[in-house]
């Protein structure tokens, strides 16, 4: 196993479990105790775990609490993969489509690069450079203006004024968090009133958010759970959840 793939499955294990001991990861993964410590290092040095006397733990997580777009990028990455490939089977040739920034997003990104004809507005700079970067000349892609935030969204006035003057067919869009109570969230103001400009612009919304985000709050609601046209989750996500999230949204779609 390359120390990559090592780590992330040490990260999943934090998460699943709250906290784990270097010990345990020792007899888990069959390397050395000075291997497991510096794991844990270059995860803490991420911000995906805080080191602890003898291991890990998660990190303490709070409403306006905003990781950096390389340190979710690498969380629950099978999970983001198959839900942008089941994202990706909604988007037909010649669609005006509008992806908010987000790392699941920035994955369904990748998936689109060659479908023909398509007009892609985001305020996700990482969304950008890979359609740019893909070179398609039937393939249009409007970036919106704006502050940048530790996620690499685009946001403030300026998003939310370009964004207003214009209509896509469906949006995809990433989110922090989701309940039954505060909806879909997210730790930065400014960016959820860019969101809830792009949810406006949008014929339809489907939320792409992996089962990590339920019950997980942030300080702004983009949007309620029946705003949501269709809702795209992973399999991680409870039975009894599913139920809540069926109630609520349009259409939920569980991808293995």
């Amino acid at each position: 196993m390359l120390a990559a793939q090592r780590q992330q499955a040490i990260h999943e294990m934090v998460q699943r479990l709250g906290g784990v001991r270097v010990g345990d990861l020792v007899r888990e993964f069959g390397v050395s105790d000075m291997t497991i410590r510096r794991d844990l290092e270059a995860l803490a040095e991420r911000g995906l775990v805080a080191k602890v006397h003898g291991g890990a733990t998660t990190l303490d997580q709070h409403s306006t609490d905003e990781p950096g777009f390389a340190a979710k990028l690498v969380r629950q990455r099978a999970e983001k993969e198959s839900i942008a490939a089941r994202a990706a089977t909604l988007v037909p040739p010649g669609t005006a489509i509008a992806l908010s920034a987000g790392t699941t997003t920035c994955v369904l990104a990748g998936l689109l690069l060659d479908v023909p004809g398509l007009t892609v507005v985001t305020n996700s700079v990482p969304v950008a450079d890979a359609f740019y970067r893909a070179h398609r000349a039937d393939q249009t892609v409007v970036l919106t203006g704006g502050i940048r935030t530790p996620s690499d969204a685009l946001v403030g006035p300026f998003a939310v004024n370009a964004i207003r003057s214009l209509n896509v067919d469906i949006l995809f869009m990433g989110v922090h968090g989701m309940s039954t109570h505060a909806g879909f969230t997210t730790p930065n103001l400014m960016e959820a009133e860019t969101d809830r400009a792009l949810v406006a612009a949008a014929r339809r919304l489907v939320v792409c958010a992996d089962h990590t985000k339920w019950e997980l709050v942030g300080i702004s609601t983009i949007a309620a759970l029946h705003d949501a046209h269709t809702l795209i989750t992973d399999s991680g996500l409870t039975g009894a959840a599913r139920d809540q999230l069926a109630a609520e949204v349009g259409e939920l779609l569980v991808a293995d």
